[in-house]
């Protein structure tokens, strides 16, 4: 690694906050005043809403309130795994989390696995999220099962296996070469029931039939979103192929995309300068432009 490559520092201008959800211990950040922007972020091993949206946060929050939880499982939030709900137990927890913090409507803006949920909470018009404006940064449509893929789902813990995600996650290169950078990633990957509650996810019993994550046909009902809705893309994302923003946006009722060059599957990390600035406009209620074809 090039210790002489540093990620852009950050300013944390938003607060730590913990709340009981029915009991479970949840973390989430929040920052500015104002209408309501709920920030969900991605579920690689270490995710949380901090790495996801530290650099962006302050630009939102200088308009909105700005939320960012961490989802069940993840981040400061308790570390659990429902082996019988999955998704839907983690969706129920983050509906109940709005309940409690009486957010009854506002924006969303995911990333990756934080978005790839949010389209199907839209699609599925699920009672405890009352959406006002959607955004997705690499969520949704096919996942292909690829080299790339495998970095993230076969995280064994060590430094090298979190370069290795890195380099999946990002087209710059400082993002796996800054030392303190993949040490900060790797710590929270670590920490105690980080590593378990995510690898759960991918537990499969000898007994139950052969099911793989990714690789799969994309089951979502877009036309069924019915919100106004951003898909932001990178155009170097190893994780998704080309084009595949566009191909969810036609099914979507009013959907816009716009494609941000040299830049991969986390763009509010990469890019949160042309990120920004894209959401603000479409929560302002812009109809939103390509960024690049």
């Amino acid at each position: 690694m090039n210790a002489a490559e540093k990620v852009p520092p950050v300013t944390k201008a938003y607060r730590s906050r913990f709340v009981s959800v029915d009991g479970i211990r949840t973390h989430y950040l929040e920052a500015g005043e104002g209408p309501v922007v709920v920030l969900l972020h991605s579920g690689e091993f270490g995710g949380c809403a901090e790495l996801s949206w530290e650099y962006l946060i302050p630009r939102l929050a200088e308009h909105y309130r700005v939320i960012a939880p961490d989802w069940l499982g993840f981040g400061q939030t308790a570390k659990i795994h429902d082996f019988d709900g999955k998704r839907a137990r983690m969706i129920a927890h983050m509906a109940r989390f709005l309940d409690v913090l009486a957010i009854d409507r506002a924006s969303f803006v995911g990333n990756s696995m934080g978005a790839t949920f949010l389209l199907q909470i839209a699609a599925e018009r699920h009672p405890g999220f009352a959406i006002d404006r959607l955004v997705a940064i690499s969520g949704g449509g096919w996942m292909p099962e690829n080299e790339a893929r495998r970095r993230l789902t076969h995280y064994d813990g060590s430094l090298d296996g979190m370069v290795g995600i890195l380099q999946s996650l990002f087209e710059g290169s400082v993002w796996h070469s800054d030392e303190e950078y993949v040490r900060r990633r790797h710590a929270l990957s670590i920490a105690p029931g980080a590593w378990e509650a995510v690898a759960a996810a991918r537990f499969r019993s000898p007994n139950a039939p052969e099911r793989k994550e990714f690789g799969q046909a994309d089951a979502t009902n877009y036309e069924a979103v019915g919100v106004p809705t951003l898909l932001i893309a990178g155009a170097e994302d190893k994780l998704r192929l080309p084009g595949y923003a566009s191909e969810v946006a036609k099914r979507i009722a009013g959907g816009t995309v716009a494609v941000i060059p040299g830049c991969g599957h986390c763009a509010n990390i990469e890019r949160p300068d042309i990120v920004g600035e894209l959401i603000l406009d479409f929560l302002a209620g812009a109809a939103g432009q390509p960024v690049a074809a």
